[in-house]
C-alpha cells in the first residue's frame, strides 16, 4: 500500500505540475509498482470523466462580481459586530431594573406563599395539642387542616404515683 505522499507525487505528475526530474524519477517508479499504476489510471479515468461536466455550469454573473458580493457580506458582518461592540454603555437605571424584576418576581412568590401558608393553618397538618396541667385527665387536641376538635378525657384521673409509673414506662 502507498503512502500519502506517493499518491500525492503521482496526482502531480498526472496534472504536469512536476519539473523534467521529479517528472523521470515518479515515471520510473510508475513501471516497477502495480498498484501505483492501478490508481494512476484510476485518476485519469476520472479525470477524463469529470472534464465534460464543467461546461454546462454557468453562473448568473461573472466570477468578480459573486465574490465582490460575498466580501460586501463579510464586511457587513463584521461592521454589525464592531457597532454592537462599540454600542453605548449600559446605564445605571436599565441595570437596576434587570435585577429589580427577579427580585420583584420572587418577592410576590414569597408573600404568596406565606399567605397560603397562614390560611391553611402553617401547612398541610398544625394541629394544636392543649393539655391542663391543673386537671391531668383531659387532653384536645385541633387539626385545623380537617377541621376536627377532639377532646380525650380521662376520668377518674390517675393517681400521681401510676403517671409516674407511665412516664417511666414510656422512656424504657
Amino acid at each position: 500500500m502507498m503512502d500519502y505522499q506517493h499518491q500525492l507525487k503521482i496526482q502531480a505528475y498526472l496534472d504536469g505540475e512536476l519539473s523534467g526530474p521529479e517528472a523521470k524519477e515518479v515515471s520510473d517508479w510508475l513501471t516497477g509498482q502495480p498498484d501505483a499504476a492501478a490508481l494512476m489510471t484510476e485518476l485519469r479515468q476520472t479525470g477524463e470523466a469529470l472534464t465534460g461536466f464543467e461546461e454546462g455550469l454557468k453562473l448568473p454573473e461573472s466570477r468578480e462580481f459573486f465574490w465582490s458580493k460575498v466580501s460586501r457580506g463579510i464586511q457587513i458582518q463584521e461592521n454589525r459586530a464592531r457597532a454592537d461592540a462599540q454600542a453605548a454603555p449600559v446605564g445605571w437605571l436599565i441595570r437596576f431594573r434587570r435585577f429589580l424584576m427577579p427580585a420583584a418576581g420572587v418577592a410576590v412568590i414569597s408573600l404568596l406563599a406565606l399567605v397560603v401558608t397562614r390560611e391553611t393553618g402553617g401547612g398541610p397538618s398544625n394541629p394544636a395539642v392543649e393539655t391542663s396541667l391543673a386537671d391531668g385527665g383531659g387532653v384536645v387536641y385541633h387539626d385545623f387542616s380537617a377541621g376536627a376538635t377532639f377532646v380525650w378525657l380521662s376520668y377518674p384521673p390517675d393517681s400521681d404515683s401510676s403517671e409516674e409509673d407511665d412516664a417511666g414506662s414510656l422512656d424504657q
